[in-house]
């Protein structure tokens, strides 16, 4: 009885541990010059110290620029065969969510060159892209697996321009947002100077809506776009103005509060690139991408009115700030320089919003898009 009830106890402990084991990794997508390389690289971070342990890489890819990860975390999507004057394409993976490995399932065209920005629906059946080059949204429809049907729906945008005529002599649509309930879709323009407004359903797929298309200011050009935890409010980063626009967000409605300059420096004409809100809503960061900025701007975000109070400018210590995230403890944010080849780790101040760079660091070629996804993480 006594040896029962110890064994008992041991499978009690294996169970609990297994329970409460998790683990985070960080996927960092990279331009490859072209040419079939590793491209995808896994790692495992350790939330508690900022260390990190390679697990895994990709095979035979070609400038797989732009990630993301499916909500239910079983599958990662990437923009392929970017910035090429052939078609690009979206490339479906599955993840091994023990080992960090991924396996390449299969890959579907968009109809377009240069496709930089991807994500997935909220009930993991649709994938979107957006194409830079020529411009224009997609949506695909996921297989059980996670791989995708070819594109159901192609929206082009071959007419529009802005004020900037080496990059607003037509439209260029930067990238791909739905909103939390599913039900709208919103395509930041860099070339029209629009956010454009997409009602989405799985009848009719995406509808374009003249009413809830935002018109931004002449020379802006809105690049990327985030909603705030609480889903009242949403903000753009403006590449080519340097502002981040703050808005209120009511149903597909958005509803502009105020702009905010996000670079340190005065210039005719700016550079800025990713935009993102702190776990807990209190923050919000933007990165800026000029020879004598390569800053991440940080905010103090007021979450019953929306509006940003400035805090701070980081260096982001490398050339290029293509892409940041910010791990889902909120503790770490970490930095993709594009330009320097090197990804910069730092630790966040949850109280005051501000960063200090640690000693973790990778040197990858051309690093351009990072996301991070928690697994086995348990209720207690």
């Amino acid at each position: 009885m006594r040896i029962f009830f110890t064994i008992l106890g041991i499978l009690f402990l294996e169970t609990l541990c297994a329970q409460n084991t998790s683990k985070t990794y960080l996927f960092v997508g990279t331009y490859t010059d072209g040419k079939k390389s590793d491209g995808i690289y896994i790692y495992e971070f350790n939330t508690k110290n900022g260390k990190l342990k390679e697990v895994a890489k990709g095979e035979n890819l070609v400038n797989p620029s732009f990630l993301t990860i499916s909500n239910n975390g079983k599958n990662l999507y990437a923009c392929t065969e970017t910035k090429l004057e052939v078609n690009g394409s979206v490339s479906a993976f599955k993840i091994d969510t023990l080992s960090g490995q991924i396996s390449l399932l299969n890959k579907q065209t968009t109809g377009t060159r240069n496709p930089v920005h991807v994500i997935t629906d909220k009930y993991n059946e649709y994938v979107f892209s957006a194409s830079y080059t020529d411009s224009g949204v997609n949506v695909f429809k996921c297989n059980a697996d996670g791989s995708l049907a070819p594109y159901s729906e192609l929206i082009e945008f071959k007419e529009g321009s802005g004020k900037i005529p080496n990059r607003q002599a037509a439209s260029h649509v930067h990238s791909v947002n739905l909103s939390f309930d599913n039900n709208y879709l919103f395509a930041p323009d860099l070339g029209s100077d629009k956010i454009w407004a997409f009602t989405f359903d799985k009848d009719d797929l995406l509808t374009l809506s003249d009413e809830l298309t935002v018109e931004t200011e002449k020379g802006s050009g809105p690049r990327h776009f985030t909603f705030h935890p609480n889903n009242k409010f949403a903000y753009c980063i403006e590449e080519l103005g340097g502002k981040v626009s703050a808005y209120i967000y009511d149903r597909g409605k958005l509803t502009w509060i105020d702009s905010y300059s996000s670079n340190s420096k005065e210039h005719s004409v700016y550079a800025s690139s990713d935009i993102h809100v702190s776990p807990d809503g209190n923050f919000l960061y933007a990165a800026n991408r000029l020879e004598d900025e390569n800053t991440i701007a940080i905010f103090k975000l007021e979450q019953t009115t929306g509006k940003l109070t400035f805090v701070a400018h980081q260096s982001t210590l490398g050339n290029h700030p293509r892409s940041f995230v910010i791990d889902p403890t909120g503790k770490f944010l970490i930095v993709a320089n594009q330009f320097s080849n090197s990804v910069i780790f730092f630790k966040r101040d949850i109280k005051t919003g501000l960063l200090k760079k640690i000693k973790t660091a990778l040197e990858l070629n051309a690093p351009s898009s990072l996301k991070m996804r928690t697994y086995g993480k348990t209720s207690s």
